[in-house]
């Protein structure tokens, strides 16, 4: 079965990034043991990343790239908070690095790199750490299966074979 609209596709991928001058750094990658599995055609994916494996079936590989802005966008440099201090009193100030979790007032959940510790402020960049960065994808499609009437209207995937629970 090819990958389509709302076929659950799982694979194992290897993801780099690829620098200006070419050379690819290792970020991730999925095992055999631990796959990804995702239902296709409802927004779950980078929208360029589903283009490239359309049509795909169990045991074909692929390997292709995006650009930033078809990945996680360009780098804003106006993406940057400063977070006052009182807010982790409770927690303590995080450390330079350190990825925290933040909540805009609509309730969307996002996570900030903090760049920046002083007394009265933590100075977080919003970007997406991928932001700015072309990505290189090696994919292995092992299965792909039409989704069941439940995880079509739950909206995603409930495993490979269809029967975890949440």
């Amino acid at each position: 079965m090819a990958v389509e609209n709302n076929n659950v596709v799982t694979l194992n991928y290897v993801l780099h990034t690829i620098g200006d001058d070419g050379e690819k750094t290792f970020v991730e990658q999925t095992t055999t043991e631990n796959p990804l599995t995702f239902l296709y055609g409802v927004g779950m994916m980078l929208p360029k990343f589903e283009e490239n494996i359309a049509g795909l079936n169990a045991g074909d590989k692929l390997s292709f790239e995006l650009e930033a802005a078809d990945a996680y966008g360009e780098r804003d440099d106006r993406a940057i908070a400063q977070l006052p201090a009182e807010m982790f009193q409770e927690i303590g100030l995080p450390p330079v690095g350190e990825v925290i979790p933040l909540q805009d007032n609509q309730g969307n959940q996002f996570r900030a790199v903090v760049t920046e510790v002083t007394p009265e402020a933590v100075i977080a960049d919003l970007n997406h750490p991928m932001a700015g960065k072309k990505l290189n994808f090696d994919i292995e499609i092992l299965d792909t299966r039409e989704a069941t009437a439940e995880e079509l209207a739950h909206g995603h995937a409930h495993g490979a074979d269809g029967t975890e629970s949440h």
